[in-house]
């Protein structure tokens, strides 16, 4: 793509990165076919190729962002599978984050969407703040009604009371036998609220087979929400927050850093980027970057062997931020295989299931269309379980799922000695 930059604006740091992203793109459509929202609506604006030239028209012209690109680029989910299609290897992702930080800086939503985007900011990224909206949650059932859209589909995801404390807290969580290794694991935000049976089969599944397992107190959220809303400078304070936390663990030996949610292993895998301009920090983040593992990939370090009879049907929902985010696609499907599951691909498989950090939230039509059709594929399948790699696709497919959806980490543990998890 021909691009029309000026000297001076190349000597923008990310105008030269958005210049060199737009240049590898050579209009050939293929990420139209792979794309959620153009395979909703058919809308070419609503595309990976569409959002690109209005990106570069935004950047070129220097004019700022209108509420026309701040909405289609609202409608991007930033799944990533048009990453994974294009045969140019052209990198929509820093792209789209480059966008998105410049449509928040010019600001051009109306009140009640910035407000909105701000209140899911402030309350998703605290466990404490979260745990407190689900605990008055039933306060605001009664007035739903009149409630903001964003806000009545927050009430129908959150659950019917507010989930135990976390079993797993800051500490170090012994090996049993042998260490093999020891590794840091990631607490989350929401995860750290709604994912425990995940963080607590982790733990089990990793000091069984020889891991020491260290949770670092001052380690919480990734940063992806704030990312994903274009606020990079509040999702580049959890990063640093989470490095220091994690390399003060180097003295005693650290091999991974294991993240359980693949929504944030793909930012944590990413923190080299996050943190470009901060020369102090630049070498921490990479040194992160490299030692971030899915559970997964550390799963497939071990020697794992069943316990206990499976065979059960699983239909494996890979998330988006898995297979487009990470690039790790067969690997969870070859764990639970080799541990004795008849394992299911999802017809559509890389297609989101319209999850994505807030996606759901703030653009539920959107969303609810996009689970519609990915539940009816998941479905189809006739799964006695359904896994993934993702709270968030968890919570997203939960209602109206034909089996119980359990984290594909807790199938593993299961499957080597652990408890049944449904």
């Amino acid at each position: 793509m021909q691009t029309t930059f000026t000297d001076a604006q190349r000597q923008d740091p990310d105008i030269q990165l958005a210049d060199d992203i737009l240049r590898a793109c050579v209009h050939c459509g293929f990420c139209l076919a792979t794309c959620p929202t153009y395979t909703l609506w058919g809308n070419e604006l609503d595309s990976p190729r569409g959002r690109i030239y209005q990106i570069k028209d935004m950047l070129e012209t220097g004019q700022g962002a209108t509420p026309e690109i701040a909405t289609h680029m609202d409608r991007c989910l930033s799944c990533f599978a048009c990453v994974t299609t294009c045969p140019s290897g052209v990198d929509y992702k820093h792209l789209s984050d480059l966008a998105r930080e410049r449509i928040e800086a010019d600001n051009p939503r109306g009140l009640k969407d910035r407000l909105m985007r701000s209140l899911f900011a402030f309350m998703l990224t605290s466990p404490l703040r979260f745990r407190m909206a689900l605990a008055l949650a039933p306060l605001a059932r009664p007035f739903e009604g009149r409630l903001p859209r964003p806000l009545r589909t927050a009430l129908g995801l959150a659950p019917d009371s507010v989930p135990r404390r976390s079993a797993a807290r800051p500490g170090v969580y012994r090996a049993q036998g042998k260490r093999k290794m020891r590794v840091a694991l990631l607490a989350g935000c929401v995860q750290q609220v709604l994912g425990d049976r995940a963080h607590a089969a982790t733990l089990r599944l990793l000091t069984r087979h020889g891991v020491e397992v260290v949770m670092a107190g001052d380690a919480g959220c990734c940063g992806a929400l704030d990312q994903h809303m274009g606020r990079a400078e509040r999702a580049a304070g959890h990063a640093r927050r989470n490095i220091a936390a994690w390399l003060a663990l180097e003295g005693g030996g650290l091999d991974a850093v294991v993240v359980n949610a693949s929504g944030c292993g793909t930012v944590v895998k990413d923190y080299a980027y996050l943190l470009r301009h901060d020369e102090r920090h630049l070498p921490a983040a990479g040194r992160v970057a490299t030692l971030a593992k899915d559970i997964t990939e550390v799963a497939a370090m071990l020697d794992l062997t069943p316990a206990v009879e499976t065979g059960q049907v699983v239909a494996y929902h890979s998330a988006c931020s898995m297979q487009h985010g990470q690039k790790i696609t067969t690997g969870p499907m070859d764990l639970l295989a080799s541990l004795g599951f008849d394992v299911r691909t999802v017809p559509e498989g890389h297609l989101c299931c319209g999850s994505a950090g807030t996606y759901n939230l703030l653009q539920p039509d959107a969303a609810q269309d996009l689970k519609v059709r990915k539940l009816a594929n998941i479905n189809s399948l006739e799964p006695e379980i359904i896994a993934t790699g993702n709270i968030g696709c968890q919570m997203q497919l939960n209602d109206g799922a034909a089996a119980p959806i359990v984290h594909t980490v807790e199938l593993l543990d299961w499957a080597t000695g652990g408890p049944k998890p449904f």
